[in-house]
């Protein structure tokens, strides 16, 4: 992805600005309303005195003008941004990728607003793209939270001492160096909306066996073992398996692919083998692999040698080869389950393999009250809603929940008066955002017709027709 530096072309506040400046553009604009310059500048200035409400106004006048305008859209991020509306803040920012029309300013308050929505695996894969091209950025904030740490080490020393291993693998930690990462979730089936096949899967494949352990160790039947999800961005899979946790009263451990990769030699290796050790001392667990194909590129793609160390470093791990798995429910989560190594399909690994569609009609309903749940509204009829709403998945529900809440508080800005949230202004909303599980479709029902010799891919033949 290609994308402009804009170190030296951000907005800085200009002490000889004043408010004339603004009475003058304003007068200009009074006599050449569609001057979209004019307006552009305006909005600039507004931004740059903190008028975070008059910029927002002129950006907007703007768009209405040219809905493809670029600049307004990088304005409009900006003020999302100082409001702290960060889910708008990344829908205009995914957007400028998609067209090639990114700056390094919109990635890092994207990275930023990623950051503060707890979406870290996001914010990292943006943020290594901005270090990809500026190698000296720097940003205390995006430092902090996503840059891999790093150790000053002098010449000679030497760590035979346990205690004084920097990274922290040379020894068993202790339950308060573990914490950061694990927890026992507060949901359950019963706050997903709609999936009910699915979860019906799951309570038959892995809550059972938990039920009867001692039925299924008489018949000599391991308790455990490994799930992959897969389907579109957007349909629940992280979601589905932390209420699998909470389901069973498990502990929960997320994993991302900033958790394992690491810039050190055989560190990352280390990391995989460290977070299934908690695992295993800390059953039942639910261990979580988001993003799975990352980790378990197939190893014909593989261009070095250390990418497939960590993938045979996690698949020794799933087979509990040093130490057994047992009472461990390793799920991973995955869009392009055709990128993931056919060895990590094979018995006693990702064995069973779930497909996450998007949520049907009865599901959309459910997701859609737990969405507005809290908020001001008339009352709503849901199924007139999600006639709008073909192929829709659940992120595109929210996306489209947020899109009636902008244009609402857009409306109350300039009046004054709060109104609720109504049926007719989700559907408005509903029609002005697309489907985002068209693309991913599209690029499934090739493997699904072409390469589907295992029948692995059945369901999403079955889901097309």
């Amino acid at each position: 992805m290609a994308f402009q530096s804009s170190k030296n072309k951000r907005t800085l506040f200009n002490p000889y600005m004043n408010h004339q400046d603004i009475e003058a553009l304003k007068e200009a604009i009074a006599s050449s309303p569609d001057n979209l310059p004019l307006r552009l500048i305006l909005a600039g200035k507004y931004l740059n005195f903190g008028m975070i409400e008059e910029a927002d106004a002129e950006y907007q006048v703007v768009l209405d003008y040219d809905k493809d305008n670029i600049k307004a859209k990088e304005g409009l991020a900006e003020v999302y941004f100082r409001r702290g509306k960060y889910s708008a803040v990344i829908i205009i920012v995914e957007e400028l990728i998609s067209r090639q029309k990114v700056t390094e300013r919109m990635l890092v308050i994207c990275a930023k607003s990623l950051v503060r929505e707890k979406s870290l695996e996001e914010a990292q894969e943006i943020y290594e793209k901005i270090l990809d091209h500026n190698p000296d950025f720097e940003d205390k904030e995006l430092d902090e939270n996503l840059r891999m740490p790093s150790f000053d080490f002098d010449e000679g020393e030497d760590f035979e001492d346990e205690g004084d291993d920097p990274f922290g693998f040379g020894f068993e930690r202790g339950p308060e160096d573990k914490d950061f990462f694990m927890e026992k979730p507060d949901i359950s089936f019963k706050d997903v909306g709609g999936m009910e096949s699915l979860k019906e899967e799951i309570d038959l494949k892995i809550i059972k066996p938990l039920e009867n352990a001692e039925l299924y160790a008489a018949y000599g039947k391991k308790i455990g073992g490994g799930i992959l999800l897969y389907g579109p961005p957007g349909c629940g899979k992280t979601y589905i398996a932390k209420a699998t946790a909470g389901q069973i009263n498990a502990n929960f451990i997320a994993v991302g692919i900033s958790d394992i990769l690491d810039m050190w030699i055989g560190r990352s290796e280390k990391n995989m083998g460290y977070i299934f050790d908690v695992a295993r001392r800390n059953t039942p667990c639910v261990l979580f692999f988001d993003e799975v194909d990352a980790l378990g590129a197939s190893r014909s793609d593989m261009k070095n040698s250390s990418g497939r160390h960590v993938i045979n470093q996690f698949l020794s791990e799933l087979d509990g080869v040093s130490a057994s798995n047992e009472g461990i429910l390793i799920m991973g989560a995955t869009n392009a389950p055709w990128h993931l190594d056919t060895a990590f399909r094979r018995p006693g690994r990702f064995d069973r393999i779930l497909f996450v569609p998007p949520p049907d009609n009865l599901s959309k309903v459910k997701i859609l009250e737990i969405i507005m749940k809290g908020k001001p509204m008339e009352k709503i009829d849901y199924k007139k809603i999600i006639e709008h709403t073909n192929h829709f998945s659940g992120a595109d529900l929210k996306a489209m929940v947020d899109i009636a809440i902008e244009d609402k508080l857009r409306i109350v800005m300039k009046t004054g008066i709060p109104e609720p949230i109504t049926t007719t202004d989700l559907i408005q909303a509903a029609k002005r955002h697309h489907a985002s599980t068209r693309e991913w479709f599209n690029t499934a029902k090739n493997y699904a017709v072409f390469a589907n010799e295992s029948g692995i891919y059945d369901e999403i033949l079955k889901y097309i027709k």
